[in-house]
């Protein structure tokens, strides 16, 4: 009975074993991957957003406090991602603009 046992049982649990350990292999590469292609999306929406709220301020000459919170708020996670580029260009740009807080002063000139 031992030896039936050794024999066709044991090799019947190495390859569920095997098979068990492959199907998790995939699975966590499929996660990676979903999780990479997330993390792209998702920098290229901040990049966007940076791009558009930095040339509306750049055009305009000037941006608020809040202005510059905001885009703050939009810069680190874009850095932590790992972005650079126009997107860190434009944000030092825009740290470079005069700091006004009264918007309907600027709106009247």
């Amino acid at each position: 009975m031992i030896d039936f046992i050794l024999k066709y049982w044991i090799q019947e649990l190495f390859a569920l074993i095997l098979a068990v350990l492959t199907w998790l292999w995939r699975t966590l590469l499929r996660r990676k991957q979903e999780n990479d292609e997330i993390k792209d999306g998702m920098m290229a929406l901040l990049h966007d957003r940076i791009y558009q709220a930095c040339s509306f301020f750049i055009a305009r000459g000037w941006c608020s406090p809040e202005d510059r919170s905001n885009l703050e708020y939009l810069y680190k996670p874009y850095k932590a991602l790992g972005g650079n580029g126009t997107g860190e260009s434009l944000y030092k740009k825009c740290l470079e603009l005069p700091l006004t807080a009264d918007r309907n002063k600027k709106k009247e000139e």
